[in-house]
């Protein structure tokens, strides 16, 4: 009970005249405001959805890493979803929200107190010893029961979402790092072969320049590159040590496994997979709406129970009291009585009623703040989905005509050899074909790269994951006697 509130307990005398008034109250307002229309704003169709019936379909949304066929990446994925700590702490949250799911409406049950007390007579003519116990059971009219299974809904479908969007992240990060890191080590790779090449034909200029067949320009010129080739190097360095310790971090262990530094292996690529279609499941699937439309649901029973405190709060009461006589007049009195009372209770606002009117309508705004956020989030991820599809499919041509470079300038360096043997053609002129060819098979590397980068983006913008475990399944949460008064 409220301290501006006046609060009554009804006389049986005085039920009858105010018992109408009740019931008309209670048809007035006993029932929860209806849900807002969300009306997600999706396009269509998907404007960058290449659609083509002879390529491979697309993997599905619950195991779309399984597409780069990388066994070592599948056990990378499994080994994060099972240890990483930003999953589990999601798993903790999610279980504190069914906890206090499963009790959302007890305030609504009978509640009981016990209290003693010791009273003088103002004379000190007597003392007594009360001892009772005082009953209550506020009834949730006005909507209030269903708007607390609303806020209840809310903010177990929040934790739900946020653990979703634990998987959702987790995945899309260890894919990211493993690309990045085996991407890095070729590049490497790569630009070491560069490095020596240009360092061969230093050496074969340096030659020259002494055989007066060169200009000492030259010689300056293929010095700078050689600087330039070890300047190179230092990235792929650093990107593989940042992607090898992050991997590592969310893998929940402290340093990376040596494996993933002392053995290169191949860079994860696509090959021929193109999206066939647009995945429909953007709604069902992104956790970022799935949070959005909880906050409307939570925002819902809040502007609900706000309503609800506009009205009298309606409950049952009952008292029992039994005092016993201790002193009186110097003697010792063992006698007493009890005695029992039931009746109506009726909680109205009376000097704070315009300040839960405010309430209430500052609940409904930040119903609607709630409704645009929803849509606002449904346009967030068509636009990453859209972007990301569209990204995929220019990238893939990018790799396609890189790969048409490398297999031009691989013709170019057989031929150059092929000359060079025959005595037709210079080392250095061998040596200039080599670089110009690793050069290309090093756009090609980074082409892919950025494919791989574009197709994780996609599947994360669609909120593609595995689903928890089923002990932890929502399906669990399912409310008991959700269409309760």
């Amino acid at each position: 009970m409220h301290d501006s509130t006046l609060r009554k307990f009804l006389r049986i005398g005085g039920l009858p005249r105010l018992l109408p008034a009740l019931v008309l109250t209670v048809l007035a307002g006993c029932h929860a405001a209806p849900l807002p229309e969300l009306k997600p704003p999706l396009p269509q169709t998907w404007r960058n959805a290449a659609v083509s019936p002879t390529n491979p379909a697309q993997p599905d949304l619950r195991s779309w890493w399984l597409a780069f066929n990388d066994p070592y990446l599948n056990s990378l994925v499994q080994r994060a979803l099972d240890h990483n700590l930003d999953v589990a702490a999601a798993t903790e949250h999610l279980i504190a929200a069914r906890t206090l799911y499963k009790h959302a409406t007890d305030k609504y049950l009978p509640s009981l107190k016990a209290d003693t007390n010791q009273v003088i007579e103002p004379n000190a003519s007597a003392s007594y010893f009360i001892a009772g116990f005082d009953a209550i059971w506020e009834l949730p009219f006005f909507g209030a029961w269903k708007s607390t299974h609303r806020m209840a809904d809310g903010t177990l479908d929040q934790a739900h979402a946020q653990l979703q969007s634990a998987y959702v992240t987790l995945v899309a990060d260890v894919v990211r790092c493993w690309v990045e890191l085996r991407t890095a080590q070729e590049q490497a790779q790569l630009l070491t072969a560069i490095r020596d090449a240009n360092r061969e034909k230093l050496r074969l200029l340096q030659v020259r320049e002494g055989l007066k067949l060169t200009s000492p320009a030259e010689v300056a010129n293929a010095e700078a590159e050689l600087g330039r080739a070890d300047m190179a190097l230092s990235d792929p360095q650093r990107a593989i040590n940042a992607n090898a310790q992050q991997l590592a971090a969310l893998l929940g262990q402290p340093e990376p496994d040596p494996a993933w530094l002392d053995q290169a292996g191949p860079q994860p690529q696509l090959g021929s997979w193109q999206l066939t279609s647009a995945p429909p499941d953007l709604l069902r699937t992104r956790p970022e709406i799935a949070a959005a439309e909880a906050d409307v649901l939570r925002a819902a029973g809040e502007a609900g129970i706000a309503r609800s405190d506009v009205y009298p709060h309606i409950g049952l009461g009952s008292s029992l009291d039994w005092s016993l006589t201790i002193l009186h007049h110097h003697r010792t009195i063992s006698s007493g009585e009890g005695i029992f009372s039931a009746g109506p209770v009726v909680d109205m606002p009376l000097f704070d009623w315009g300040m839960r009117v405010a309430q209430a309508h500052a609940k409904n705004h930040e119903l609607k703040a709630a409704v645009y956020s929803y849509r606002q989030a449904v346009l967030q991820g068509v636009a990453e989905t859209e972007t990301a599809m569209g990204d995929l499919q220019q990238l893939h041509l990018r790799e396609a005509a890189a790969e048409q470079v490398v297999q031009a300038l691989d013709s170019s360096a057989a031929a150059q050899d092929k000359r060079r043997s025959l005595g037709l053609g210079s080392t250095l002129e061998l040596q200039d074909s080599l670089i110009a060819q690793q050069n290309a098979q090093l756009s090609l590397i980074s082409a892919r790269g950025e494919r791989d980068m574009a197709y994780v983006s996609l599947y994360k913008a669609l909120g593609g994951a595995p689903l928890p475990p089923i002990n932890i399944a929502k399906e669990n949460d399912a409310p008991q006697h959700k269409d309760a008064p």
